[in-house]
């Protein structure tokens, strides 16, 4: 396996990470985050200007790359720069687009890459506990079209949000897997009420309710009742995109570390050169090379038709990201003493980001038994 990108690649991923350093410093994304809005919309624009949510995109889509490492390389330097803008919402709805839209339908996508509609992912709800076919939102037949009953929770930017990607069920029981449909519902649908607050790290997100929703024939994507492969499919490309940028906050949180150990002085000491916080920077540095493997292999599968090889390879990576984020954020804020604990410092925010990663899309312990459940399937099909 080629571990190096293409030049094409390391254009986008030095043009972005300058572009963030420049544009948005950490007293300026904190700001953003803690805005009436949650994300800064010239902020968003001027991505889609610079092409990065066009990179998440095939040709075909009218991007210019869409791959598994074109995600992992913008999400990663996302991540660096903790951007609060709504590009995973992009990239999962565009993803379900692509694979299951119509023709007009997938004209949305120009909008979406450019940047002038705000897509949101709305599939958790209340009580599902990350489990994908657990899907108790309503969708039943209305002459031509559909009425939407339920609630979706914890949707990311879903205040300004501009078109919704929706899953409900429309025939059989709560939990299973067939009788799940995907909806495009817009922002302004009469009988659709959306609730923000502040997210724990930064941004805003939003309870969406359905109260008899009216949606034409023309708002169901893919075919009625067949949505859980299309689901899992904008889930995984978003489950990458999550772990590069956990990847990204890992790389700003052990650089800030390396920095402080190297300038920090104890009794007239650099603190560096105590060798018990060699040895923990040590390890950590080993782990984040394990989770940046994980990334890796992930981005490399995950446009393979194989889709048990490519599931989990995405449920491993989304498990080594949890327990890796999560021995980072400790270990950066410990080493860094009472000072990492300070809000004026961006360690702290890196380190809530990296705990609240673990629990979008499933946590490690979901992603764990997920892999073990999918390895299990894959050795039935070896038997047969």
């Amino acid at each position: 396996m080629n571990f190096e990108h293409t030049e094409d690649r390391r254009m986008l991923a030095d043009s972005l990470n300058r572009f963030i350093s420049e544009q948005y410093a950490f007293d300026a994304r904190d700001r953003i985050a803690k805005s009436q809005h949650g994300f800064s919309k010239e902020i968003f624009q001027q991505f889609a200007e610079l092409g990065v949510i066009g990179a998440l995109f095939s040709e075909a889509d009218g991007g210019f790359g869409g791959g598994g490492f074109d995600i992992a390389v913008v999400f990663e330097a996302l991540g660096r720069g903790l951007v609060v803008e709504p590009l995973l919402g992009a990239v999962m709805v565009g993803e379900a687009l692509s694979a299951a839209g119509t023709d007009a339908q997938k004209e949305k996508l120009a909008d979406i890459i450019n940047g002038v509609t705000v897509a949101a992912f709305a599939h958790d709800e209340a009580d599902t506990h990350y489990e994908r076919t657990r899907v108790a939102t309503k969708a039943e037949r209305s002459g031509d079209g559909w009425v939407l009953h339920g609630a979706k929770a914890v949707v990311p930017q879903g205040e300004q949000a501009d078109l919704f990607l929706v899953s409900a069920r429309t025939s059989g029981n709560v939990d299973d897997e067939a009788g799940i449909s995907l909806f495009l519902v817009p922002a302004k649908t009469a009988g659709l009420t959306v609730r923000g607050c502040p997210a724990i790290d930064g941004g805003r997100v939003a309870e969406l309710a359905f109260d008899g929703v009216k949606l034409g024939a023309d708002a169901l994507l893919g075919t009625e009742g067949q949505g859980h492969a299309t689901l899992e499919r904008a889930i995984g490309r978003g489950v990458l995109a999550l772990c590069a940028e956990a990847l990204g906050a890992m790389e700003a949180a052990k650089t800030a570390t390396l920095e402080y150990l190297r300038t920090r002085k104890q009794f007239g000491t650099l603190i560096g050169s105590f060798q018990a916080l060699q040895h923990r920077m040590a390890d950590l540095l080993l782990e984040i090379e394990q989770a940046r493997s994980a990334v890796i292999n992930a981005a490399a599968v995950i446009d393979t038709g194989e889709r048990l090889a490519r599931e989990r390879a995405l449920s491993a990576a989304k498990f080594s990201i949890g327990r890796i984020g999560a021995l980072v954020a400790q270990e950066s804020i410990q080493m860094h003493g009472g000072i990492g604990m300070t809000w004026e410092l961006p360690l702290p925010h890196y380190a809530k980001r990296l705990v609240m990663i673990d629990h979008q899309l499933g946590d490690e312990d979901h992603h764990l038994q997920r892999y073990i459940a999918l390895g299990q399937e894959s050795g039935k099909e070896v038997a047969a």
